[in-house]
């Protein structure tokens, strides 16, 4: 734990407890306590979010990599009379 060892933890409460005095120590450790738990959820929640988004480029990169690797089918050309003609009725070509 922080590489202290008991004997400093115990010299680091004395010192809390004559600064702070009695009264006020436990809403201390209780406000420290809340603040470290929220710091490891948001930490989890950064952590989880990071994974998702990887794991989701790691798909988006597979799934363009599989496609690379499929030959792709041609088109056959279109033919001269085709552009001209049009393709529907409500479909105008602006000339």
């Amino acid at each position: 734990m922080f590489g202290l060892g008991m004997q400093e933890l115990i010299v680091i409460f004395v010192i809390a407890l004559l600064i702070f005095g009695p009264k006020k120590l436990p809403e201390l450790g209780r406000s420290l306590g809340r603040g470290l738990a929220e710091f490891k959820r948001a930490s989890e929640e950064l952590k989880e979010g990071l994974a998702a988004e990887l794991s989701a480029e790691e798909e988006r990169a597979s799934a363009v990599a599989h496609e690379a690797q499929q030959p792709a089918k041609a088109e056959p050309p279109p033919t001269p009379g085709e552009e001209e003609k049009p393709k529907g009725t409500h479909e105008t070509r602006n000339v």
